[in-house]
């Protein structure tokens, strides 16, 4: 009895061990387990992933190959001329016309954090007016992204910039992806990209 019970403590202590490991989703030497649309720039820098503004001045992704539903992500990003950006979730693609939600990354005052839903809804919903000034717009900043049922939590260096419950995200499947916004003369560093399933 007393060695069943031990067993079926370390089983539920490994289980969660495993849960709760993360894993990195770039290995900062290439672009292996990533699929890129569009004619935009995608190229590894430095250890880090650099996305820019090619010819046709357009919308342009970098997606996972893998889908993921549950997950914990987190990421740095830089800003770099003008750098209008985003991170997609349970999301798809025809071309370079994207389906599904995006956690916004842009310059200060145009909502970093808050959520917008691509050839849909639009805004869903935006950071409050004193949370804008949390972004470093020229430095590095770090986001986390929880997305667990029809929940969405985003945060900026450490502070929660807007959570929502929406029943077509929960509804929602499909890969992640970094956005270039069309326009040209954009650019944004990545680096420390890392997901844990939830």
């Amino acid at each position: 009895m007393k060695y069943t019970a031990v067993l079926l403590i370390a089983l539920c202590l490994s289980g969660s061990i495993v849960a709760q490991k993360s894993k990195s989703l770039f290995n900062g030497k290439n672009l292996k387990g990533w699929t890129i649309h569009g004619t935009e720039k995608w190229y590894v820098e430095n250890g880090e992933l650099v996305c820019e503004s090619g010819p046709d001045k357009q919308y342009g992704y970098l997606s996972t190959n893998k889908t993921y539903k549950n997950f914990e992500l987190t990421l740095q990003f830089k800003l770099e001329a003008n750098g209008n950006s985003g991170v997609f979730i349970r999301s798809g693609i025809e071309g370079t016309k994207i389906s599904g939600w995006q956690v916004e990354v842009d310059p200060e005052g145009k909502h970093t954090g808050g959520i917008y839903e691509s050839y849909g809804r639009g805004w869903l919903i935006k950071p409050k007016s004193e949370d804008e000034s949390k972004l470093n717009p020229t430095g590095w900043n770090e986001m986390r992204i929880l997305v667990q049922g029809d929940r969405v939590t985003s945060f900026l260096n450490g502070t929660q910039m807007v959570d929502i419950t929406d029943a077509k995200i929960g509804a929602g499947n499909g890969f992640i992806a970094l956005q270039i916004h069309d326009g040209g003369g954009i650019k944004v560093r990545w680096k420390n990209i890392r997901i844990k399933e939830l």
